[in-house]
């Protein structure tokens, strides 16, 4: 009996559906499998729009901190080239407030020759010698060491202006000419070291100023670069987070599915053994349903009392032979069920399957985007110290 089962080949599922007859039931099992399937289907299709939706925002609001990111170093590199501006205009002031002092110490220094030179000469006795303060339209910078310089000046023209009695009493000035001559260099000595001073003090102020900003800047850079590091990090690690946890989730959804597979297929070589079982059983009973009535018929008219017997025998085989087809056909569905689900779940393996692999690129290509910004930002602080 086992060699026979043994031997005899296994029918494929084309086959036996084709050996099916639909039934009412069947076909109101099959709307509702198709009524099921089709409300799961939408369900998916609402949270992958839903999904689509969230991944579409948060896209949008990279996006705008990138933008707003973008914003910020265009404002910084604008207020950087505002402050190199600033100390090149002054830069220029001084250089101008330099020139100032050496013409005010220019002037002087004519304006002492030309004393020279009339004392030298000497002047008529209604002759008149007017100095120019300052030619007209003259552009002015205000400064202190300029101020200073502008007072000697004053004094200075003040004192050497002619008179109508300088003439008078030239013997008492050519007296006192080499001590003035003296006193004048002096005070233009000591203009001159006054400016230098200011120039000094000035250039110190913005030498210390320049290297407080640069300072301020470089801490700043540093504090953007270490933000930058530390936003990196943690984004590195939320996403080795997610890929280890999703590499779990896929090890336990492929675990669960081929043990799955693997029950389904035990189940169904159970259940096709024991349909054959079964059929072989059929088989046997209607041999010797179909002999007992070749006997019964030979031997009816000797046995009529057993005919009564016999004929309850054969209704009971009959009823078990219809219990049997039952169980068969019940089995059969049972099968075709089974069926069905496994492939609706290598279908949900399949979709998992790509989804972790879309997920999978993505993460990656992130993963490689953020590489290559530490890169750059690594670079770029590298650059900044250097």
């Amino acid at each position: 009996m086992a060699d026979s089962l043994e031997s005899t080949p296994l029918p494929s599922p084309e086959d036996r559906l084709a050996k099916l007859h639909p039934s009412k039931e069947l076909l109101e099992y099959y709307q509702k499998k198709m009524a099921e399937c089709e409300a799961e289907n939408e369900d998916l299709l609402k949270k992958l729009e839903l999904y689509k939706e969230a991944c579409e925002g948060q896209h949008k609001l990279e996006c705008d901190l990138q933008q707003r990111e973008e914003e910020i170093a265009e404002l910084q590199k604008a207020l950087s080239d505002m402050q190199v501006c600033l100390f090149q205009e002054r830069e220029h002031v001084l250089r101008l407030y330099s020139e100032n002092d050496r013409l005010r110490i220019r002037e002087l220094e004519d304006k002492k020759k030309i004393q020279n030179l009339l004392a030298l000469v000497g002047t008529d006795a209604g002759e008149v010698t007017y100095f120019c303060k300052e030619p007209p339209h003259k552009v002015t910078i205000l400064q202190k060491t300029i101020q200073a310089v502008g007072e000697c000046e004053q004094s200075e023209s003040s004192a050497f202006k002619a008179d109508p009695k300088i003439s008078k009493r030239r013997p008492s000035r050519e007296r006192k000419e080499s001590s003035e001559h003296y006193q004048r260099d002096i005070q233009t000595l000591i203009l001159q070291v006054e400016a230098l001073q200011a120039q000094l003090g000035e250039q110190t102020k913005l030498s210390r100023e320049q290297i407080e900003g640069l300072i301020e800047d470089r801490r700043i850079h540093l504090e953007e670069i270490q933000v930058q590091h530390q936003r990196n990090q943690n984004k590195i690690k939320e996403l080795t987070k997610n890929l280890h946890h999703t590499q779990e989730l896929l090890y336990e959804s492929t675990k669960d599915f081929l043990q799955l597979r693997s029950e389904n297929q035990n189940k169904e070589k159970s259940w096709m053994l024991e349909k054959d079982n079964l059929m072989s059983k059929i088989k046997q009973y209607r041999v010797q349903c179909k002999k007992k009535e070749d006997k019964i018929g030979k031997v009816l008219p000797v046995m009529h009392e057993s005919h009564h017997a016999q004929s309850e025998y054969i209704k009971s085989l009959k009823d078990k032979l219809v219990q049997e087809k039952k169980l068969s056909n019940m089995y059969q569905e049972q099968c075709i069920s089974l069926e069905e689900e496994l492939a609706r779940i290598r279908e949900e393996e399949g979709m998992r399957r790509e989804i972790f692999k879309d997920r999978t690129n993505k993460m990656g290509k992130r993963l490689q985007i953020m590489t290559k910004r530490y890169e750059a930002l690594e670079r770029r602080r590298i650059l900044e110290v250097e």
